[in-house]
C-alpha cells in the first residue's frame, strides 16, 4: 500500500498537461457557454431560455473549475491568451487572481488543520472552542455554516468575502476585488440596458446564484462531510489532510463534465498541479486513491454534510447542533 510521499511520488507522472487537450477543454467550454448565452438572449421560448439559463450556471461552474487550474499551473502555464481569459474571467466571477490565489493557495497549505484552516475555506472550531466562546461569536459561526449562507454563495462568500471585505482588509494588495466589482456591475447593467429585466434576471443574476451557490456548497462540503478528519498543527500532514480530510465527491457523467472532474478532489489535494482531465487516470491507477472517503450531491448526502458544525476532539468527529449541547 502506497503511503504519504510515496503516494505523492506515485502521482506526479500525471502532473503534465496535453496543451492540445487543455485548450480544446477551455475553447469547447467558451463555446458551450456562448450557446447558453445565445439562447437567454435571443427571442427564444420561457421554456428555451429557462434551459439555457441553467446551460449558462453549470457552464460558468465547469470554466470557474478549469480558471482554479490554471491558477494551480497545471494548465495552459506561460500562455499569454489563457492568462488573459482567466483574467476577465475571475473579474466576471467576482475571485479576482489576487484573492483566489491567496486565499485557495492558503488553503492547499493548511487544509483541515485547526485553528489556522478558516483562511479560504470555512471556519471549523472544536466544540470546547465554540462553547466557550462569546455568544456574537458562536453567532457569527453559525451564521457562516448556515445552510441558506451556503446556498447565497454569490453573496456571502464571492461578493462580500472575495471582493468587499478583500478590498477593504489590504487595499493596495487586492485592488483587482474593486475592478472585478466594476466589471461585474458593467456586465450587469449592459445586460439591463439591452435586454431589460427579464434579460437581466435569466442571464445574470440566476446564472450566478446558481453557479456561484453551488461553488460554495462544494468548496464546503470537500471538506465537511461525515467521516472528514480535523488535526493540530502538530499532528497534521499534508498528506494525510488530503485523503482524510478531502472528499470523493461521486457525481453523474453529465455532472463531471459540468464541474471538470472537481469530484475528485482529495487527488486535487494530493496533487494539485494534475489537469482536471486527468484525475480519473490517476483514480482508476492508483488503487489506494479508490479508499477515500464519498459523498455525492444527492439530497440526503447534502444534508448530512450541512448538519456537520464543529469538531468534537473527544469523539474525533464532526458533529451537529444538537451533540455541541449533548
Amino acid at each position: 500500500m502506497l503511503q504519504g510521499s510515496d503516494l505523492i511520488l506515485a502521482t506526479r507522472t500525471y502532473a503534465k498537461e496535453y496543451r492540445g487537450r487543455s485548450w480544446w477543454h477551455v475553447i469547447i467550454t467558451l463555446v458551450v457557454l456562448a450557446a447558453g448565452y445565445t439562447g437567454v438572449f435571443l427571442p427564444t421560448p420561457l421554456w428555451a431560455k429557462v434551459v439555457c439559463t441553467l446551460l449558462v450556471a453549470l457552464t460558468l461552474g465547469r470554466m470557474f473549475v478549469i480558471y482554479h487550474d490554471f491558477l494551480h499551473q497545471s494548465i495552459l502555464q506561460n500562455s499569454k491568451t489563457a492568462k488573459g481569459i482567466f483574467t476577465v474571467f475571475g473579474w466576471y466571477m467576482l475571485a479576482p487572481v489576487s484573492i483566489w490565489e491567496r486565499s485557495h493557495n492558503y488553503h492547499h497549505a493548511h487544509n483541515c488543520k485547526l485553528y489556522t484552516s478558516s483562511i479560504g475555506s470555512f471556519p471549523v472550531v472544536t466544540k470546547d472552542k465554540f462553547l466557550s466562546s462569546p455568544w456574537g461569536e458562536r453567532t457569527a459561526y453559525m451564521f457562516v455554516r448556515h445552510p441558506v449562507t451556503i446556498g447565497l454563495g454569490y453573496i456571502f462568500m464571492f461578493l462580500y468575502g472575495m471582493c468587499i471585505r478583500s478590498f477593504i482588509s489590504n487595499t493596495g494588495k487586492h485592488w483587482d476585488s474593486i475592478v472585478a466589482l466594476v466589471f461585474h456591475a458593467a456586465i450587469g447593467t449592459g445586460i439591463y440596458l439591452l435586454a431589460g429585466w427579464p434579460g437581466l434576471i435569466l442571464g445574470f443574476f440566476i446564472p450566478f446564484f446558481i453557479s456561484l451557490g453551488l461553488g460554495s456548497y462544494l468548496f464546503y462540503a470537500q471538506h465537511n462531510y461525515p467521516g472528514v478528519k480535523f488535526a493540530d498543527k502538530d499532528g497534521w500532514t499534508y498528506h494525510d489532510a488530503a485523503l482524510s480530510s478531502s472528499s470523493h465527491m461521486r457525481m453523474s457523467p453529465v455532472m463531471r463534465w459540468f464541474l471538470a472532474n472537481i469530484g475528485y478532489h482529495h487527488i486535487h489535494h494530493l496533487n494539485p498541479r494534475i489537469p482536471f482531465y486527468r484525475l480519473p487516470e490517476v483514480y482508476k491507477a492508483i488503487p489506494e486513491l479508490q479508499l477515500a472517503k464519498k459523498t455525492s450531491l444527492l439530497p440526503w448526502d447534502v444534508i448530512k454534510c450541512l448538519r456537520l458544525k464543529v469538531w468534537d476532539a473527544a469523539q474525533q468527529r464532526m458533529v451537529g447542533r444538537r451533540e455541541i449541547y449533548a
